[in-house]
């Protein structure tokens, strides 16, 4: 069994930053493509960020600039550091990791933008 652990949100005010992580563990064989998904209330959950075993990332066009995505293949980690938050970045983070046999998900982080 693989757990994902997120950690790193909370309330920051438009123009701050946050710094996300998320640690997997269990019986961990090999972990393929890591990524960041989000799901705002009455939204589907959409793509943030993802980032391959070799480092290679892909952004979704509305974080590009702002969030950076990266991972520590060593500690099974994943990191977004976010950065330059607008309201509209507001909404449960989860981390998500593609292992050999299924994807794994997190339970999900809370992220409030607001002044």
């Amino acid at each position: 069994q693989v757990q994902l652990l997120e950690s790193g949100g909370g309330l920051v005010q438009p123009g701050g930053s946050l710094r996300l992580s998320c640690a997997a563990s269990g019986s961990i064989v090999s972990i393929f493509d890591m990524g960041w998904y989000r799901q705002a209330p009455g939204n589907q959950r959409e793509l943030v960020a993802t980032i391959t075993r070799g480092l290679r990332t892909n952004y979704a066009d509305s974080v590009k600039g702002r969030f950076t995505i990266s991972r520590d293949n060593a500690k099974n980690t994943v990191y977004l550091i976010m950065n330059s938050l607008k309201r509209e970045d507001t909404a449960v983070y989860y981390c998500n990791a593609d292992l050999v046999t299924r994807v794994a998900w997190g339970q999900g982080t809370q992220v409030t933008v607001s002044s």
